[in-house]
């Protein structure tokens, strides 16, 4: 089901003629759009422009309103049809690349970029249902727009969260925001820790997880090139990526636990001592790229 912005969907109803027409106007029929998934994103989106709302809510007027083709491609994404999502990776990928880097041209925000996709397609629940980020649009401004705040906004929390770790600097000491603190003997000690548990945790990858890790870390091909490598669609491979850095930090942690007797504390302050000051660490050459995989120099571009 399509969530609302709180119960108040279940109560929202939306006149069969204006879905109708909404229905039409969207371009929905072209993905194969079940209308009553569609009438379901046109209520959610109702309960919510309602919730702060003094005078009623002009339901005609706020759906004609709306950016209906952007609304069917998402709900029709989010629903996992295919048609849908070659349509989105194909017109909204370059457009997101573009947005990571505008937002940092280092290439920073890239990896953000593709991780997206996974929380876009959507993994299943626990109930086996589906749960897309693109439930989250309800079709007020473009999806294009949408997409590029979501991004700014992981952006910013990532960064926020490297800085929450960052030592304070001294107020009297001139560059002190640009000067790395000299490792202590116990971040020395986690270093090497995350290192070793991150080789085993690598050797223990199965051999296509670990092919795909190769192919984007050592070998910096895009999700496209690996997709078209492994035979999978690039939604598909953003998925086990984003599921084998799930895996990758759990096996770590349970090393971390089990062979060096670390409690649950020090392994969080192992995870950020490799944050602040990776060292040596180079997932690049800790996974050894495979024969036969590297396929010249890729194009980060597209």
């Amino acid at each position: 089901m399509w969530p609302g912005a709180n119960d108040q969907v279940n109560a929202t109803a939306v006149d069969p003629a204006v879905v109708a027409r909404a229905y039409e106007r969207s371009g929905a029929a072209r993905w194969w759009l079940d209308p009553a998934d569609f009438e379901r994103a046109l209520a959610a989106s109702v309960a919510h422009a309602s919730i702060d709302r003094v005078e009623p809510l002009d339901v005609a007027r706020y759906v004609a309103g709306l950016h209906l083709e952007d609304l069917a491609l998402a709900v029709a994404c989010a629903a996992g049809l295919d048609r849908a999502w070659d349509h989105f990776v194909r017109e909204y990928r370059p457009a997101l690349y573009r947005a990571a880097d505008a937002i940092d041209p280092t290439g920073g925000a890239r990896e953000l970029a593709d991780a997206l996709y996974a929380d876009l397609y959507g993994l299943a629940s626990g109930e086996g249902e589906r749960r897309s980020l693109l439930r989250h649009f309800h079709a007020r401004s473009r999806l294009a727009t949408w997409l590029r705040a979501v991004l700014a906004q992981r952006y910013v929390d990532a960064v926020r969260g490297r800085r929450r770790f960052d030592p304070l600097p001294d107020e009297e000491a001139a560059g002190a925001l640009r000067a790395r603190p000299v490792a202590t003997a116990e971040e020395s000690r986690f270093a090497a820790l995350i290192e070793s548990a991150l080789a085993a945790a690598l050797a223990a990858l199965a051999p296509r997880d670990r092919l795909r890790v190769s192919m984007y870390y050592a070998q910096n091909l895009t999700l496209a090139e690996i997709g078209r490598l492994v035979g999978e669609h690039e939604a598909t491979v953003s998925r086990q990526l984003s599921r084998t850095r799930r895996d990758l930090r759990a096996s770590m942690a349970e090393r971390l636990r089990d062979e060096h007797g670390l409690n649950d504390s020090a392994i969080d302050e192992c995870f950020r001592a490799a944050m602040r000051d990776p060292g040596r660490l180079d997932l690049s050459e800790l996974v050894s790229p495979l024969p036969g995989s590297k396929i010249g120099a890729p194009d980060r571009s597209s």
